[in-house]
């Protein structure tokens, strides 16, 4: 009795180490530490669970967890949690997926010129099984003369243009005030799609297109090339952000796997993505990234004209805070900032930090009011928005106050090594004249 709870208090490590472990689960060879998870206590494995879920690993997680045989590893439990999710979320797909072709045959018998990206197009590379994918959304990018036709066709859906940023339109349908972690398996009527409004003509991503099968939908989508530097970029986006899901750093390792040894493909992705000025960088981070979490993956073909061009900083970066970003909580941190600012130092480049830590607006609402509302759902919605306002407040608050103390760390690490630097450069400097007067 005395040695099981012994056993059980060494169990208990931390959060974060738990989440490691998880993330752990998926290299190969699998790392001793994966084997702890079966000392966590119920508490420990809700927390964990939460953290799976909103970083689009849970059914990988145990998808995995099958693969390996070790299903004695989870609590029945949380096996049977696992398993009840995968099932649910099999019908969600299903149903998004025909939302999926529908949208397809509208904007190709419409004439359309449009390309569908991530999602469902990172079939089979990336994602073997839809069905075990956490997907929110679907994005497309459509020519501007193509972009108010597929407006029309959304709204002739049942969608309602949500939000605008620039040259991405939010298209949103069936909203429901209230959603919760607990419905991202479940099917639903919510749909969500985005809009990418992108030029056409020689070059461009919309003239190189193809046709494919997707999951057994005549689809446009991206070449293979495009589709893994849009992957890439994407990750990238996120690492210098303030939240990104684990998934994504799966999804990516996975493709770049499943291409390893495709030399000619590495040589036409160095080719094109050159031409664009950030992606050698930002593939690069992303590699870096997924590589200090998961170990070492992509081919020297791909590593170097992506990995040896980050800067020594953003390395230094990565190297400190990459695991701590990873595997930290929703909402994530404010960290992606001083990454941003270490990369804006050494490229010159890319547009400084100037966002503040906390917005001085509030943020726009989730759930828009429809034409007639009750008041009982007027009231829900508004304190679903309220919960959500202070919700964000609290994250920039706390996460700035932890920029500020972590900035002025980094700084003095920073100045540190730089001196370490120059008076090793300065050290072999006097050798070299002692040598040569000798």
């Amino acid at each position: 009795m005395e040695a099981t709870a012994i056993k059980r208090h060494e169990g208990r490590w931390g959060a974060p180490a738990a989440r490691e472990a998880a993330v752990k689960l998926f290299c190969d060879p699998l790392p001793e530490c994966c084997l702890r998870l079966e000392m966590l206590n119920a508490s420990e494995w809700k927390k964990l669970l939460h953290w799976l879920d909103v970083s689009g690993l849970a059914l990988y997680f145990l998808d995995r967890i099958h693969e390996l045989e070790i299903p004695s590893v989870l609590p029945a439990v949380v096996l049977d949690r696992l398993q009840r999710n995968l099932h649910d979320n099999t019908r969600r797909m299903q149903d998004l997926l025909e939302e999926f072709a529908a949208i397809h045959f509208e904007f190709q018998r419409a004439d359309l010129s449009y390309a569908t990206v991530k999602g469902f197009a990172l079939w089979p590379d990336s994602v073997a099984r839809p069905e075990l994918r956490s997907q929110l959304d679907l994005d497309f990018i459509v020519s501007p003369h193509s972009a108010m036709r597929a407006r029309e066709i959304l709204e002739a859906r049942g969608y309602h243009l949500h939000a605008a940023s620039g040259r991405s339109w939010e298209f949103k349908a069936n909203q429901i005030a209230g959603m919760s972690l607990r419905d991202i398996y479940t099917p639903s009527p919510y749909r969500c799609v985005e809009i990418h409004i992108e030029d056409q003509g020689p070059g461009t991503r919309l003239e190189r297109r193809e046709r494919r099968q997707i999951l057994g939908v005549e689809a446009f989508a991206l070449t293979a090339g495009d589709q893994f530097v849009d992957q890439g970029m994407h990750l990238y986006k996120h690492i210098t952000r303030d939240f990104f899901r684990m998934s994504h750093l799966l999804e990516f390792r996975r493709q770049v796997e499943k291409l390893k040894e495709d030399d000619a493909f590495w040589r036409q992705i160095e080719s094109d993505a050159l031409k664009m000025p950030d992606a050698s960088v930002g593939l690069g981070v992303a590699i870096l990234l997924t590589s200090r979490v998961q170990g070492s993956f992509a081919p020297e073909s791909l590593t170097r004209w992506t990995v040896e061009r980050v800067p020594l900083g953003a390395r230094q970066w990565l190297e400190r805070y990459g695991s701590r970003m990873a595997c930290s909580d929703f909402p994530g941190t404010k960290l992606g900032m001083m990454l941003q600012k270490e990369l804006s130092i050494a490229t010159g480049n890319q547009r400084p930090v100037s966002r503040p830590l906390i917005p001085l607006r509030l943020p726009p609402p989730i759930v828009k009011a429809p034409t007639r509302e009750s008041a009982v759902r007027r009231f829900r919605r508004r304190y679903f928005e309220l919960r959500f306002i202070l919700f964000r407040l609290r994250f920039h608050c706390v996460e700035g106050l932890r920029y500020r103390i972590e900035s002025a760390r980094w700084a003095r690490y920073r100045d540190r090594t730089n001196r370490i630097a120059t008076s090793r450069v300065l050290y072999s400097d006097s050798r070299m004249k002692s040598d040569s007067s000798n």
